[in-house]
């Protein structure tokens, strides 16, 4: 059974509601799956764990929650080198510039996708966007 930790932020309840379709995804797949936020997560959790789903939406200017999830990234980032990674989020505005920013950092930190580029849904997920983060979870599960 893979144990994947879905670890993110959440402001308005958009990337909560992906992180609890990713989890149903893992689950639905015979994995297990750990909802964490920020501060229950860091680089030497990372190892007890078969992948990691980060979610974090856009904020200011298209960039990654500043203080709580951006401190707890930049303190694992280092860590990510061949591990199984996953991004997902919300935006409201912008064209997803800050999920390509993001993608671009766990790229350079050596981290293995298990998906072509970020999940982003536009505001509240709807059914679709859910679905697809139910889909992103199955993929981490059996990967």
């Amino acid at each position: 059974m893979s144990k994947i930790a879905v670890v993110y932020w959440s402001g308005t309840g958009n990337t909560e509601q992906m992180a609890n379709c990713v989890a149903e995804g893992v689950q639905a797949a015979g994995g297990q799956a750990d909802l964490l936020q920020p501060s229950q997560f860091d680089g030497e959790k990372l190892g007890e764990y078969d992948a990691v789903a980060f979610g974090c939406p856009a904020m200011g200017a298209e960039e990654l929650e500043e203080s709580e999830f951006a401190p707890m990234f930049d303190g694992l980032e280092k860590d990510l080198k061949d591990r199984k990674v996953a991004l997902f989020g919300s935006y409201g505005w912008g064209d997803g510039q800050w999920m390509r920013d993001w993608w671009d950092r766990c790229a350079a930190a050596g981290a293995v996708f298990c998906q072509e580029e970020g999940l982003m849904a536009n505001e509240a997920p709807d059914g679709e966007a859910q679905e697809a983060c139910r889909d992103l979870g199955r993929k981490l599960a059996s990967w």
